[in-house]
């Protein structure tokens, strides 16, 4: 039992909580990655032991490439080749270009586009050699048709689109497959100042998502069933385009 483990960045909260709940009831084994929410990481373990699973925690800061490789290639040494890898987790900084400062844009590009690097370049050579797995990264809405006030968090997401397609055709051979989920509006902490009034006209649906849609999704990506999906950007937004 829990013989796979799979590791999900940001699974203190929003997103990535959901993902990680998910998939320790599909049974998973979770290696829980968070930086700052020490006491939201507490919670997820504690409810996943509750529900019987198994469930490690580890703190890293993903825009740190030393502490990255020093934590992940002891988790490896610990684990062996990981099953999955969810990189969920990211950060926003909005504000229209003009006003955008330099730490607006240094800070979103490095947490979430060098975090893919940062995260995925010490696990994949031990996924390749073992010839299986499935690493999914999270983008957004943002990241395919552009917001107003997020040219940062648009490009960083828009980079990780383009890094997964690539990455998918590289670990193809290998039986590894590299998806892309690209969420709309989720109700999490994130998005809890966006101004719904204006956002929800342009959602065909006329609601925002919850955490758990997206979770479904992730969580079958990463299942046996999945084994002929790669290379794809998944939207989860309720009928945007």
């Amino acid at each position: 039992m829990f013989e796979k483990k799979v590791l999900v960045t940001g699974a203190g909260r929003g997103i990535g909580r959901a993902i990680a709940l998910l998939a320790s009831r599909a049974g998973y084994g979770i290696l829980a990655h968070y930086n700052k929410s020490e006491d939201a990481a507490r919670t997820l373990e504690a409810e996943i032991h509750s529900g019987g699973g198994d469930i490690e925690l580890i703190q890293f800061n993903i825009a740190d490439r030393a502490e990255c490789t020093q934590k992940l290639d002891r988790l490896t040494e610990d684990h062996g080749a990981l099953w999955g890898v969810v990189c969920n987790a990211g950060i926003n900084a909005d504000n229209t270009f003009p006003a955008l400062s330099d730490e607006d844009w240094d800070s979103v590009l490095h947490t979430n586009l060098d975090g893919f690097f940062n995260v995925l370049h010490p696990l994949v050579m031990p996924m390749a050699r073992k010839k299986r797995g499935r690493i999914i990264t999270i983008a957004s809405v943002s990241g395919i048709i552009g917001n107003r006030g997020q040219v940062n968090y648009s490009a960083s997401k828009a980079g990780i689109i383009g890094a997964s397609k690539a990455l998918a055709v590289e670990l193809a051979s290998r039986s590894i497959t590299v998806n892309c989920i690209a969420p709309g509006i989720i109700e999490t902490d994130m998005s809890a100042s966006a101004p719904l009034e204006h956002i929800l006209p342009s959602i065909p649906m006329g609601r925002i998502g919850q955490p758990e849609e997206v979770a479904a999704l992730a969580v079958f990506l990463l299942s046996d069933q999945a084994s002929y999906i790669t290379r794809q950007v998944i939207s989860v937004n309720g009928g945007i385009v």
